[in-house]
C-alpha cells in the first residue's frame, strides 16, 4: 500500500471513530474531549503506526512487553505520564501496557512506559512499586478487573477491587488513576453494557469508601466492537485496534479482530 493511500485510510478510519465517540457522548451528555483513544498496535505494521502518529494520536497500547519495548526503541517513547501533556509538535508516542504483565517484565517495561492498565494482583503491585522506586519514577496505573469472570481473560475478580486499591495506597510510586476491564466478545455490543456499568459502579464504591484518591477517575474499557457502549457508560480511555486499522495489512496470523 502506498504511503498516501495508507495515510488516507488511517485518517478516514480515525474520523469515523471520532464521530462514533462524539455521537455516544451526545447520547450520554458527555464531552467528547473527555474520551481518549488508545490505539492497539499489536497486529499493525510500523508504517501504519507512523501514519497514525501523523494524525496526532500519540497514545499507543501494546499487549506484550517485548513488542512494546521493540517498538518504543524504534519509534521513541514520550516520558510524560498519563495526566501530563505530550509534546504534540513531535510524533513521539506515549505507550500504554494494556496486556497481562508478568512481574519479571516490570523493570524492562519501565524504561519505555509509566502507564499500566494491568495491575491485577498484590504481588504485581509490590513489584511495580519496588521497580518504580528503584528507577525514581512514578507509575500511572489502572486496576485490571475481570468483571465477567471469564477464565480465559486476565484481571482480578471484582471482589478483589477494594483489597487491591488498599494495596496501592501503600505505594507512593504508583498513582492509581482508574479501573480497566474487557467485556466478553459478542457481535452485539449491547451485551457488554452490564459489564461496563459494573466497572463504573465499582469505581464509585471505591471512591465512596475512600480507597482511591480524587485523581482516580478513569475507566479504561471498550474495544473496536463495543467502544460506543463503553463511552455511554463512562469510558475515558477506549482501546481500539481493528476498527482503527481496518483495511490495513494485519500481522495477526489468525485474522481475528484485536482491540
Amino acid at each position: 500500500m502506498q504511503a498516501t493511500e495508507l495515510n488516507e485510510l488511517v485518517n478516514r478510519n480515525l474520523a469515523g471513530i471520532r464521530q462514533t465517540i462524539a455521537a455516544a457522548c451526545n447520547r450520554a451528555g458527555r464531552d467528547p474531549t473527555d474520551v481518549r483513544i488508545v490505539a492497539v498496535t499489536k497486529y499493525t505494521d510500523l508504517d501504519a503506526v507512523r501514519a497514525l502518529l501523523a494524525t496526532g494520536v500519540h497514545d499507543l497500547g501494546e499487549n506484550r512487553v517485548q513488542q512494546l519495548v521493540e517498538r518504543a526503541e524504534t519509534l521513541g517513547a514520550a516520558s510524560a505520564g498519563m495526566l501530563d501533556q505530550v509534546d504534540h509538535t513531535s510524533a513521539t508516542p506515549r505507550w500504554h501496557m494494556i496486556g497481562h504483565l508478568q512481574r519479571n517484565k516490570v523493570r524492562m517495561l519501565l524504561r519505555h512506559t509509566r502507564i499500566m492498565h494491568s495491575l491485577d494482583s498484590p504481588r504485581l503491585i509490590d513489584e511495580v512499586e519496588k521497580q518504580a522506586q528503584r528507577a525514581e519514577l512514578t507509575v500511572d496505573g489502572f486496576l485490571e478487573l475481570n468483571v465477567a469472570g471469564e477464565a480465559s481473560k486476565s484481571g482480578a475478580p471484582l471482589a478483589e477491587a477494594a483489597p487491591l486499591a488498599e494495596a496501592v495506597l501503600d505505594c507512593p510510586h504508583i498513582r492509581l488513576h482508574g479501573l480497566m476491564t474487557m467485556a466478553p466478545y459478542d457481535p452485539d455490543p449491547e451485551t457488554a453494557r452490564p459489564y461496563f456499568a459494573k466497572l463504573r459502579e465499582t469505581l464509585g464504591h471505591l471512591r465512596e469508601a475512600g480507597l482511591v484518591g480524587p485523581e482516580c477517575t478513569h475507566l479504561s474499557m471498550g474495544m473496536s466492537n463495543d467502544y460506543a457502549v463503553a463511552v455511554e457508560e463512562g469510558a475515558t480511555f477506549v482501546r481500539i485496534g481493528s476498527a482503527l486499522f481496518a483495511g490495513v495489512n494485519s500481522l495477526d496470523p489468525r485474522g481475528t479482530p484485536q482491540g
